[in-house]
């Protein structure tokens, strides 16, 4: 499954808001006439919500002429046709883009439409995770998902996006590049991707098939040792990790291991609910935004899990990763085991608008139950082992085992 993260689908979801929009683009008249000025969304809105606008607002009678010198030289002298849908979008995605974070966007009204299949679990796409990478400004396939598309294609681990049907990639939101990457089923994308000690990118086409979400996989070992594997936080993996735990009860679970590698993030309300599946009587998390307003969310412990406990995190372990992984290494119920987590500590919320698009903003940092807050740092694990590439492609997860060792020693 394609995933927003690390923005991205490493965004940690609020509840969505809606305030009103009001659109001021109308289409051309009968009568040929050049349909209405893009900035006038600028001058209605500041007529008909001056109240509520601050006193030093952007929206001012220069700004409104210096868009309409801007829109008129576009239109005389740009050596092509645009559509001024377009450029009214941009206006919108220019205010986001000037805040210089990269998890606050806007959203066209079908782009949400993919956000919200997203964070749903179900869509029509290629069967991929990403993450952001914000040094490169793209974002990379951080894991293929089995019997998929992408697995059927040359998609690899570690690619960099570089361009989808063509267009650039670089210093696009997360979002936005699943969003081109999703489409209809049976149609296909070229995805062109920059891959290490390959000089030259390297266009893929992949087909579009229906994606149903499995975002948890469940094993059971030798010796009691029950595998859940959660890929992500989407409305349907508390759901499905329910299920998985309580078939690992059932099967003489005698020891857990959870894994969160490559896991982008996702809804907070999901990640709290499986947090409330095993940890004691407390804190899972709290927020605090701007203002110093804390919110916190609970478990009340009727749950705590009674076997012993690990949790194998990497790089690409990022936000509701973290307040899993965070919340067991503060309440001390288990082990962490692999590499420091992405260190995402920062929440946004999905305020839709009334036209059907919506922005995307950070608005709180988040905290572990100790206080700690990780963004830029990460979690570091108790025990601390590196990924091996060449023992992986031989058919041992080196991480794994090393978590099995782990988990063993804490069972006797």
């Amino acid at each position: 499954m394609i995933t927003g993260a690390l923005a991205a689908f490493a965004v940690i979801f609020l509840t969505v808001s809606t305030v009103n929009f009001y659109r001021a683009v109308n289409t051309a008249s009968g009568s040929g006439e050049h349909s209405e000025s893009i900035i006038s969304f600028w001058r209605n809105s500041r007529n008909e919500n001056s109240e509520s606008l601050q006193a030093e607002s952007i929206i001012n009678n220069g700004t409104e002429k210096k868009l309409e010198i801007l829109e008129d030289t576009i239109a005389e002298y740009f050596w092509q046709d645009v559509d001024e849908k377009t450029l009214e979008d941009g206006l919108y995605r220019g205010l986001l883009d000037a805040l210089d974070d990269p998890y606050s966007v806007y959203y066209t009204s079908e782009e949400l439409i993919a956000l919200q299949e997203q964070t749903e679990g179900i869509y029509y796409g290629i069967g991929a995770y990403i993450s952001q990478d914000l040094n490169t400004g793209y974002v990379q396939i951080s894991k293929i998902i089995r019997n998929t598309p992408a697995e059927e294609s040359d998609l690899m681990q570690g690619d960099y996006i570089y361009q989808i049907n063509g267009e650039d990639m670089q210093g696009k939101d997360s979002t936005y590049v699943v969003s081109k990457i999703k489409g209809e089923e049976g149609t296909s994308v070229v995805i062109t991707v920059i891959r290490e000690g390959v000089s030259e990118p390297i266009d893929i086409s992949v087909e579009r098939r229906k994606i149903e979400s499995p975002t948890v996989e469940y094993e059971m070992y030798d010796d009691g040792i029950a595998y859940i594997q959660i890929t992500e936080f989407d409305l349907v993996t508390s759901g499905q990790f329910e299920e998985a735990y309580q078939r690992a009860k059932a099967e003489g679970m005698k020891g857990l291991i959870i894994d969160l590698r490559s896991n982008p993030g996702g809804n907070l309300s999901t990640v709290c609910d499986i947090a409330r599946m095993i940890l004691p009587k407390g804190l899972i998390v709290y927020t605090e935004d701007k203002y110093g307003k804390r919110e916190e969310y609970t478990c009340n412990g009727d749950n705590e899990i009674q076997v012993p406990l690990v949790v194998l995190t990497n790089g690409y372990s990022a936000s509701a990763s973290e307040i899993l992984a965070g919340a067991v290494k503060d309440y001390g119920i288990g082990k962490l085991v692999g590499t420091t987590t992405y260190g995402k500590g920062i929440v946004q919320k999905v305020i839709n608008l009334s036209d059907g698009s919506a922005i995307k903003l950070t608005v709180s940092s988040y905290f572990t139950p100790n206080g700690n807050n990780i963004h830029k740092i990460g979690i570091n694990p108790d025990v601390e082992v590196a990924f091996d590439a060449e023992l992986y492609q031989q058919g041992t997860d080196n991480q794994l085992e090393k978590a099995k060792e782990v988990l063993a020693g804490m069972m006797h």
